[in-house]
C-alpha cells in the first residue's frame, strides 16, 4: 500500500483539513497532556515529555504543522514511499523531524514521549482486535507518565452505510482516480480498490492500482481496547460535530491517558 499512490497522495488529499487537525491536536494536548511546545529543554526527562509522535504520519504534512507549533516531532510510518516524500518536505522546510520506518504493530522508540497521535483513520488499517490491542499497549508503554494518546477512527456505520459498495471517481488535470469500495458486513472490513492514472506527458498517462483494507470499529470496541491496554479513556467525541458520540457517528476522536506509571513518576 501507498507505493505508487504516494506520489499523488498529496494532490488527491488536498481537501483534507490538516490545519484544523493540527489545531485540534494542539488544543487536546494543552488540555489533557504533559507535552509542552517548547524546544531545547534542559532536563532529559523534560525533553522526553515534550516529544510528540505522529503514528502513521504519511507524507508528513501534519507533522510539519505540529513542528511549526513548537513541538518536537517524530513521524512513524510503514510506507517507505510516503516517508521519502515527508523527508523531502523536511529538507525544504528545515524542520527537525525524525522519521522512522516502522509498522505501528512493532513500534519501537528510544524513549518515552509525552503524546502519541494518529490521524486520518490510520488505526482502521489494523484489521484484528488483538493486533489493535497490541498497538495500544505499545503506545501505552512509550507514553511518559500522564502522557496522552489521541487518535481518530472510522466507525462501522461509515463503511456500512456511507462508503461501502460505492464507486467514487474524480478527474483532475494531472491525475484521475477510480475508487471502488466493497464492504464485507460479516468481517466489518471495507476493501477499496484504487485505480489511478498519472499524467507522464501531455497525452500519456501511467496507470497503477492499489488495494487497501480497513476495518470499522464501534465506540464500545475502542473504549474496551483502550482500557485493556492499560490506558484510561478521557474523551470520545464525534469528529464532525465535536459533540458526543451517537449511533450515527462516522468518525470518532479518542483521547486516552497513560495512568499506570504515574505513581512511580519523577516530579
Amino acid at each position: 500500500m501507498y507505493q505508487d499512490f504516494a506520489e499523488v497522495y498529496d494532490e488527491l488529499m488536498d481537501d483534507v483539513p490538516y490545519g484544523q487537525w493540527a489545531e485540534r491536536i494542539d488544543e487536546l494536548i494543552r488540555k489533557y497532556g504533559v507535552s509542552k511546545p517548547e524546544r531545547n529543554a534542559e532536563k532529559a526527562l523534560e525533553s522526553e515529555r515534550n516529544l510528540v509522535v505522529d503514528l502513521g504520519c504519511g507524507t508528513g504534512t501534519l507533522a510539519e504543522l505540529m513542528y511549526e507549533k513548537g513541538y518536537d516531532v517524530i513521524g512513524v510510518d510503514s510506507a517507505e514511499a510516503m516517508l521519502n516524500i515527508a523527508m523531502g518536505k523536511r529538507e525544504k522546510s528545515g524542520a527537525e523531524i525524525l522519521y522512522l520506518l516502522q509498522d505501528m504493530r512493532e513500534l519501537e522508540l528510544y524513549s518515552t514521549v509525552g503524546t502519541v497521535y494518529s490521524a486520518c483513520d490510520s488505526v482502521n488499517y489494523i484489521l484484528e482486535e488483538d493486533a489493535l490491542l497490541e498497538v495500544f499497549a505499545l503506545v501505552n508503554n512509550y507514553l511518559y507518565p500522564g502522557g496522552i494518546f489521541i487518535f481518530d477512527f472510522n466507525t462501522v456505520v461509515k463503511y456500512r452505510e456511507v462508503i461501502g459498495d460505492r464507486v467514487i471517481a474524480e478527474n483532475r488535470e494531472n491525475c484521475s482516480f477510480i475508487w471502488e469500495n466493497f464492504y464485507d458486513a460479516q468481517e466489518e472490513v471495507n476493501e477499496y480498490d484504487l485505480t489511478i492514472f498519472v499524467r507522464e506527458e501531455e497525452d500519456l498517462f501511467r496507470k497503477f492500482t492499489e488495494t487497501h483494507l480497513q476495518r470499522g470499529y464501534t465506540a464500545e470496541q475502542m473504549a474496551r481496547l483502550v482500557e485493556q491496554s492499560g490506558m484510561m479513556l478521557v474523551e470520545m467525541t464525534d469528529a464532525d460535530t465535536g459533540e458526543g458520540v451517537t449511533d450515527k457517528s462516522e468518525r470518532i476522536y479518542v483521547v486516552a491517558k497513560e495512568c499506570q506509571k504515574q505513581s512511580s513518576s519523577l516530579n
